[in-house]
């Protein structure tokens, strides 16, 4: 209980006192503006340890407390790095909510302004949370965002690990564009679940999204890869039970679900395969099962959808007739799950169902009723991550929490959800149950994604800083023999940096070059460094290589053994070949039947 508070306890509703403060997005805990400000400091958003309840279920040396009242309350850690110490002589114990700490070094804030009221009729359109879910479930929780470090803490005890190696990352950037596989397993777990799935299934990788999400968070690409897609799943290193390692051997023209659970293949596995068919590299992975589409739905009050004619499947039990439905549990799954409802009665139908639903969630997740309801949030959090398994690179507390906050920055409007371009396999002559990557559509989506262009018309927020990138490849360029370049190799293939010397050399004119073998630390991006009066030269190097301007960093030269200055070429993990260029395309390709999650469609 605050200061203010005391001796009318059974006035206040401490629930009633956060607020959503429209300017930082956060819940805020607001006083009554009765106290003396004296005494008064802005109130942290972590819960205070339970004290024991008395007979009459209050808790000592307080008024009751709402259970829902302490679950509820956010945290404003994320809002505030400055920290103000409790009043003189406040003993925190007696409190519903500690005072905040605050930061050493840093001065005390000014005194609470008092309450401004208990809600706000407008939310903040910076306030936003997505969710993902589909088919057997793939999932992404961001509703954890707003929510404190006391209430993660709890959530992280939900969520089970793990350890893909160096299938991955090793950690979460803030700053930069990451992908997220998000699989749905066809596993049965947990009951009600009887009519799902293979009763004896180790869990394949029966649905998959890539969500790609941008670097400066404007958009975000969600790409459904077909279950029944040909590929060639590689060699996966995998983690035993007892900590050793063991390589499963791949294997050649399957099922791209076989990449998770055949032969005790992990998500690791799964997302080896995707960068082996995509060229895209995976960050991270989130995966779950059949539960989770029922209590998620469930936890947000349903899913609005649209039907464009009536469905009875006997298979999935779904039953429902034309227009809009809200739908949850049980009904939820059988309608993400059915394969007999719409269109050809085959997976990739069911994928354009399965997206439409995504995007009734995600406006479902950023209305206002669901995010400045707390105890909706942590309902809603709480339910998810039960049924969510992620890699040990995002699965402490603080990075599940960047993780979720930096994916509520991405607006719906900018989310597209779209498919893995494909054409029927070629290999089937008279039934066609399988496809393969369409040659002619597909790399163009994999060079998009890989190079951060979104797939919605968005008006990028990192603008100068790309105008002045695209400005270093803007000028006279030196003749191919004044270019004096080492190679280094910081993280490409084996033989790289040779390579390019006798493509240089030997086919470019670029005399002036040598290996100068490994880079001191590996390195995801390629770059060219070079001092101010060697511009000319690094445009013509960058004209030659196909390097975008992003690749360009004006920096010093070195010596070489020479005495001589010279440029530096770092060739990263994303280094292609010699000659193949670097450059993303300048507008992302158009995708048949690609959606964003802001338009309500209806199945069909």
């Amino acid at each position: 209980m605050d200061a203010q508070g005391r001796g009318r306890a059974e006035n206040i509703d401490p629930a009633d006192q956060w607020v959503l403060n429209p300017s930082t997005g956060e819940y805020e805990l607001r006083l009554t503006p009765s106290a003396p400000q004296s005494t008064v400091a802005p109130q942290s958003g972590v819960p205070s340890p339970r004290r024991p309840r008395t007979a009459q279920g209050g808790r000592a040396g307080g008024a009751p407390a709402s259970d829902a009242a302490r679950a509820a309350a956010p945290d404003t850690a994320a809002r505030s790095r400055t920290r103000t110490p409790s009043a003189p002589g406040r003993d925190t114990p007696e409190h519903d909510v500690p005072s905040p700490r605050r930061r050493r070094g840093a001065p005390e804030p000014a005194a609470a302004a008092g309450r401004r009221g208990r809600r706000p009729a407008k939310k903040s359109k910076t306030k936003k949370a997505l969710m993902w879910t589909g088919g057997t479930m793939a999932f992404v929780l961001v509703a954890v965002g707003t929510a404190g470090y006391l209430f993660i803490k709890h959530l992280e005890g939900n969520v089970s690990t793990t350890d893909v190696g160096d299938a991955g990352s090793k950690g979460f950037s803030k700053d930069e564009a990451f992908n997220i596989l998000i699989i749905g397993t066809d596993k049965r777990t947990g009951a009600g679940n009887e009519g799902y799935g293979d009763k004896g299934s180790v869990g394949h990788a029966d649905t998959n999204i890539l969500l790609h999400v941008a670097k400066d968070r404007s958009n975000a690409t969600a790409m459904s890869i077909p279950r029944d897609m040909i590929v060639d799943v590689p060699d996966c290193p995998t983690k035993q039970e007892d900590g050793s390692e063991k390589v499963v051997g791949g294997t050649d023209n399957v099922r791209f679900n076989t990449s998770l659970g055949q032969d005790g293949r992990d998500p690791g596995c799964t997302m080896r395969t995707v960068q082996a068919v995509t060229g895209i590299h995976v960050d991270h992975f989130m995966m779950a099962d059949f539960n989770a589409v029922k209590t998620l739905s469930s936890a947000v009050d349903g899913v609005d959808v649209c039907l464009k004619h009536a469905v009875d499947d006997p298979k999935s039990h779904l039953k429902l007739s034309a227009g809009e439905h809200k739908i949850a549990g049980e009904q939820a799954l059988a309608f993400v799950r059915t394969r007999h409802a719409f269109g050809n009665a085959g997976d990739l139908d069911r994928i354009k169902v399965q997206q439409q639903f995504l995007g009734s969630l995600v406006r479902k997740m950023s209305s206002s009723d669901t995010l400045t309801n707390p105890s909706k949030l942590y309902k809603l959090a709480d339910a998810a991550t039960k049924a969510l398994t992620v890699d040990t690179g995002i699965g402490d507390v603080s990075t599940l929490k960047d993780v979720a906050l930096e994916l509520k920055k991405v607006p719906p409007k900018n989310i597209t959800f779209l498919t893995l371009p494909v054409i029927d396999n070629p290999a089937e002559k008279k039934v066609h149950a399988t496809v393969v990557p369409d040659p002619n559509k597909a790399p163009a989506v994999f060079e998009a994604i890989k190079g951060d262009v979104s797939f919605t018309a968005v008006k990028q927020k990192e603008k100068a800083a790309k105008d002045a990138e695209a400005a270093r490849l803007k000028g006279t360029q030196a003749p191919a023999d004044e270019v004096r370049v080492r190679i280094l190799n910081g993280g490409a293939k084996s033989g790289s940096a040779s390579e390019t010397l006798n493509w240089l050399q030997n086919d470019q004119g670029v005399l002036k070059s040598e290996n100068a073998g490994n880079a001191p630390a590996a390195a995801d991006k390629t770059t060219l460094e070079y001092a101010p009066d060697q511009a000319a030269q690094a445009r013509k190097l960058a004209a030659l290589m196909g390097l975008p301007g992003s690749a360009l960093k004006p920096g010093e030269s070195v010596t070489n053994a020479q005495g001589l200055p010279t440029m530096t070429l770092t060739l990263g993990k994303d280094f292609k070949g010699a000659g193949v260029s670097l450059t993303a395309p300048a507008k992302a390709p158009e995708v048949d039947n690609q959606s964003t999650a802001d338009k309500v469609q209806c199945a069909s």
